[in-house]
């Protein structure tokens, strides 16, 4: 068989190369007959993704791994009720077995896939389900079910109940989790169960001086290891029944458990909850219950869709309307100022450094683009002690110890953001421009040269225009990278100084991308996913718009090119 596709191979070779030979009659060139059928059939198979029983195992395993993720994945999303994501899962998954195991004009689609699921998952799922967050109150207090906040409410405030009948209660463990083993006193039934699991009938268990000891599958725990853990126990609340109104079972001594209720009882029919001097709570739409007057609620809530609601917070709330269009306004200026500052110095020292009499390129070059190879966050942390006001470097040597509020004045701690991102993203810049105009064509200069043009006119007319033919892209990736420049603001000045008509944590150098960090991660307040998820779609989009114009405006250069 290797003969004969050798033989083929040769053949193939010998029908390209000798139709430049063939008289051209009108006719086709006489085509090879004899074993050269069989061999191109194999060859086709072997480039249509044929790899030998190897390839085949790899591709039956890494299969089978996928597959088995997948159907585990199933089991948890059917347990969540989400059915859409798992149609989603099974019909990619579906897919993808598809393609891997067939043949023929399935091949583009085997190099495709991996890029196209890496792109779904990392970009695509990541902006949809942000997307999903922003029209939500998904917040502390409301990130889960209806059904979890009620379970929660009804554990809160656990009293003992007076005269609570004593359960028998040993410890149990069964991986990292412990368990209550109670002998209900009635009828000695061993019962389970754990914090959100309510208690059940354990028929095998083992007893020991009419108290359940042992439970098939778990392990109980000895006395060191009860002392060892008296946290978890005694924190331990496992409800008696599905209905939080029957309470939970708590031990402080491992040995004895009574029942706790909460001073809050739920009615199921009315939907309501009702304390113990009578104050009814209902549910108010908002995803927490409240009284009728909305004069207090009971945490936690629970997640509930919200429509535009974070939306027109962010434009109307008090609070927040004023400093968002300020650190809007903000964002942009360091935006643009950043790309421009750092594009002039990079682009002046790539042609200082570029000019053929200059000597020790090489070691200049190195110097330069140290800032390059030093974290950002760390750049950040190091600028910020030079500027200290009292004690840093720059005040000290080289103003001769005077106090200037480089990061506590509004606007000079603008001024050093920009100096520092600067000092930061000319090295990036200084390497594009570099290869660049190393790719320029002397032709065109020298002819300028010979046109009586000075240097300035060359620049302007003829360098800087085919400059940016190919680094025009580039600048638009550094605006949209500048503009979400969360390293350089948070470890230099953390947004600060902080605004003064806002109680919130936002400040004079606050860009979005640190303002959304900031309300996402309850910097001095609560955190508020669905707000701060809005905020993310709002950078999403002026990102979005700002790039379509620019590259819009880039195909003029196309014409010079």
């Amino acid at each position: 068989m290797a003969d004969d596709e050798a033989g083929t191979l040769q053949a193939e070779h010998a029908d390209e190369a000798e139709p430049a030979s063939v008289p051209r009659t009108g006719g086709k060139p006489p085509r090879r007959k004899g074993r050269g059928g069989a061999g191109r059939v194999d060859i086709q198979r072997l480039n249509a993704g044929g790899s030998g029983i190897g390839g085949l195992l790899a591709k039956i395993i890494l299969l089978g791994l996928l597959d088995a993720i997948v159907v585990w994945a199933v089991f948890v999303m059917a347990g969540l009720h989400m059915w859409i994501p798992i149609v989603i899962v099974l019909l990619i998954t579906g897919a993808i077995n598809w393609i891997y195991l067939g043949r023929g004009k399935r091949l583009p689609a085997k190099y495709l896939t991996p890029g196209v699921v890496f792109l779904l998952v990392f970009q695509v799922f990541v902006i949809l389900y942000s997307g999903y967050i922003a029209f939500t109150n998904y917040s502390d207090g409301h990130n889960g079910s209806k059904t979890d906040a009620i379970a929660a409410i009804s554990a809160n405030g656990l009293k003992r109940v007076p005269n609570s009948a004593a359960y028998p209660v040993s410890i149990l463990e069964r991986g990292s989790r412990l368990y209550l083993l109670a002998t209900d006193p009635k009828d000695g039934t061993a019962l389970l169960g754990t914090t959100g699991q309510p208690m059940r009938v354990v028929k095998d268990a083992t007893f020991a001086d009419d108290k359940a000891t042992k439970a098939p599958g778990y392990t109980t725990l000895n006395l060191a290891q009860v002392l060892d853990r008296q946290d978890e126990i005694t924190s331990l609340s496992v409800p008696l029944s599905t209905d939080p109104n029957d309470g939970s079972l708590r031990t402080d001594d491992a040995s004895t458990g009574y029942v706790y209720r909460s001073d809050l009882v739920y009615n199921q029919k009315d939907d309501t909850f009702t304390n113990s001097a009578g104050t009814v709570f209902v549910d108010n739409g908002q995803g927490e219950f409240a009284t009728e007057d909305g004069s207090k609620a009971l945490s936690p809530g629970w997640k509930i869709d919200v429509g535009f609601a974070n939306f027109a917070k962010a434009f109307t709330d008090s609070q927040l309307a004023g400093p968002l269009w300020r650190v809007i306004l903000w964002t942009f200026a360091f935006a643009i100022l950043s790309v421009i500052t750092t594009f002039a110095l990079g682009l002046f020292l790539a042609m200082v450094l570029n000019h053929p009499k200059l000597r020790g390129k090489k070691i200049y070059r190195v110097l330069v683009i140290l800032p390059y190879a030093f974290p950002a966050f760390l750049s950040g942390l190091v600028w910020a002690g030079m500027m200290n006001p009292e004690f840093g470097f720059i005040n000290q040597v080289l103003f001769g110890g005077a106090q200037i509020p480089w990061l506590t004045d509004p606007w000079l701690a603008r001024v050093s953001v920009i100096l520092v991102n600067l000092w930061l993203g000319y090295p990036y810049m200084f390497l594009v421009c570099t290869g660049a105009l190393q790719s320029l064509p002397e032709e065109v200069d020298e002819a300028a040269k010979v046109d009586g043009a000075s240097p300035l006119r060359i620049f302007r007319a003829i360098k800087l225009p085919l400059l940016l033919v190919s680094v025009a892209p580039l600048l638009i990736a550094s605006f949209a990278f500048n503009f979400n420049n969360f390293n350089v603001i948070y470890m230099l000045t953390r947004g600060w100084p902080r605004f003064t008509d806002t109680t919130l944590d936002i400040g004079s150098t606050d860009l979005l991308i640190t303002m959304v960090y900031k309300i996402a991660f309850g910097q001095g307040g609560v955190r508020d996913y669905g707000l701060a998820s809005a905020l993310s779609i709002l950078i999403f989009i002026l990102v979005a718009v700002v790039s379509i114009i620019a590259f819009r405006r880039t195909k003029a250069l196309e014409e010079i090119n």
